[in-house]
C-alpha cells in the first residue's frame, strides 16, 4: 500500500477513537429521522423511542452481567468517571480516594478537583510493568477511603490490571471498586460479577460505536449520588434528554464487538507479532516496548526509539508519519498538545528522553499485515531522516 492509494487507510490510533461500524450506523438511522420522539414523552412517538432505550439497556446489562436498572446512560467515559468518583464521595462523606498515577485524566483531574471539598487522593504506585498490585491497594486503604478507582486496561501502554484480586481486597475492606473499562470493554471479557467491580465506565466511540454516548454501571446498594440534575431521566440519576440514536448505537456496537472478540484477539496477536518482527529487522536494539507485552492487550503497543545517539522527538515523529499518511499517537488524545512527558510513561519510571521519544500504535479490526509492513517501512524512512537531521554536523 502507498499513501497515494489511500492515505486515510493507515490508521493506528484506535485507542483514541474507532471508525463507526456501518452495522451500528444502520441500527441508529431510524432514530435520527423516523423515530425522533423524546423518550420521556408519554405519547406514541415517545414510547417508541423509550422502548428502544430500554431494549438497549437490557442488551448492555446482559453483556456485562449486570441488571438493567444498574445501567445509567451518560455522554461518554469522562462523564462516567466523574460521576462515579463524585457520586460515591458525595454519598459516603469519606475523605480519601485510592487511585493510581497512571489513570486517565478523567479520573486524575476529578480526584484533584475533589481536593476543594476536602477529599484527598491517595496514589498507589505501579510496579515497573505498570501494573497495580493488590498488596499495594490493601496498604493504601484506610477507614476514610470512599472508593478505589483503577482502570482495567491502560490507554497508553495497554497493561491489564488484576481487577479480580484487587476487588477481593476492596470487598474485605468494604470499599467500592470503580474501574474505567473504556479500553477493555469489547476486547476482553468484562463481567461485573466475575471481576468484582461495583462501578464501571464505558464509552461508545472506542468500540466502533458513536461518539457522545457512554455508560456508568452502579451496582445495587453501592453508595452513590447523582451529580447531573435536571429532569427525571434515568430514574432521576442523570438529568438530560436521552441520546436515543447514541444509546441504540452503543448497544449494537458492544454486541458486535463481544460476538467477534475471539476473532479480533487472534487478529491483533497476529498483527502485533508481525509488528515486532518488522521492528526487529529494521531497528534491532534501537527501539523498546514500553510496559510489559506479557501483561498487556495485543492491540496497544507503545514504542520508544532510543538509538546510540539519543532519543528522537516523539511529537516530530508523529507529525512526520502523518505526512506519510500514517496516524499514530504519542499518548492519550485528551492530552494532545501537552509539552510535558506522558504521565503514564513517567509513572512507570521512564526517563524524560525515552518518554519523549515514544509513540503509541493502537490497532483496529480492519488493520492488515500490509498496513503493519507499510507502517514499519515508513518508520524506518522517517527515523533515518530525523536521526540524520538531528545529528548533522553544524
Amino acid at each position: 500500500m502507498t499513501k497515494e492509494q489511500d492515505m486515510e487507510a493507515v490508521y493506528f490510533d484506535h485507542a483514541a477513537t474507532t471508525p463507526l461500524d456501518e452495522r451500528v450506523l444502520e441500527a441508529m438511522k431510524p432514530y435520527f429521522i423516523e423515530h425522533y420522539g423524546n423518550a420521556n414523552s408519554a405519547h406514541q412517538r415517545g414510547n417508541k423511542t423509550k422502548v428502544a432505550v430500554e431494549e438497549a439497556r437490557e442488551t448492555i446489562a446482559e453483556l456485562i452481567g449486570a441488571e438493567p436498572a444498574e445501567i445509567i446512560f451518560t455522554s461518554g467515559g469522562t462523564e462516567s468517571d466523574n460521576a462515579a468518583l463524585k457520586g460515591v464521595v458525595g454519598a459516603t462523606g469519606k475523605t480519601e480516594i485510592v487511585t493510581s498515577p497512571l489513570e486517565h485524566h478523567a479520573v486524575l483531574h476529578t480526584a484533584e478537583a475533589l481536593k476543594r471539598s476536602g477529599v484527598q487522593p491517595v496514589y498507589v504506585e505501579p510496579d515497573k510493568r505498570g501494573v497495580i498490585t493488590p498488596k499495594k491497594v490493601a496498604e493504601a486503604i484506610t477507614d476514610d477511603t470512599a472508593l478505589v478507582s483503577l482502570m482495567h486496561v491502560n490507554n497508553e501502554i495497554g497493561i491489564i490490571n488484576p481487577l479480580q484480586e484487587i476487588a477481593e481486597v476492596c470487598k474485605a475492606h468494604q470499599v467500592p471498586l470503580h474501574s474505567d473499562t473504556v479500553q477493555s470493554i469489547g476486547k476482553l471479557p468484562v463481567d461485573v460479577d466475575d471481576l468484582g467491580i461495583d462501578l464501571l465506565s464505558m464509552s461508545g466511540h472506542k468500540i466502533y460505536g458513536p461518539k457522545g454516548i457512554g455508560v456508568l454501571y452502579v451496582r445495587h446498594a453501592t453508595p452513590w449520588l447523582p451529580s447531573m440534575h435536571g429532569g427525571s431521566q434515568e430514574r432521576r440519576r442523570r438529568g438530560g434528554t436521552l441520546n436515543v440514536p447514541g444509546i441504540v448505537g452503543l448497544a449494537r456496537a458492544l454486541e458486535l464487538c463481544i460476538d467477534s472478540m475471539e476473532e479480533h484477539t487472534t487478529h491483533f496477536k497476529k498483527l502485533r507479532q508481525r509488528l515486532i518482527e518488522d521492528l526487529d529487522e529494521k531497528f534491532g536494539d534501537c527501539y523498546r516496548i514500553n510496559g510489559s507485552p506479557e501483561q498487556g492487550v495485543p492491540h496497544i503497543v507503545n514504542l520508544a526509539f532510543t538509538g546510540s545517539q539519543g532519543g528522537l522527538d516523539g511529537e516530530m515523529l508523529l507529525l512526520n508519519l502523518d505526512v506519510e499518511g500514517i496516524c499514530v499517537s504519542n499518548g492519550s488524545a485528551c492530552t494532545s498538545g501537552a509539552v510535558e512527558p506522558s504521565h503514564v510513561l513517567d509513572g512507570i519510571g521512564l526517563d524524560t528522553e525515552t518518554a519523549n521519544s515514544s509513540i503509541r500504535i493502537s490497532m483496529g479490526k480492519d488493520n492488515t499485515v500490509e498496513d503493519i509492513d507499510y507502517l514499519v517501512d515508513q518508520l524506518d524512512v522517517v527515523v533515518r531522516r530525523m536521526t540524520k537531521t538531528t545529528h548533522a554536523s553544524p
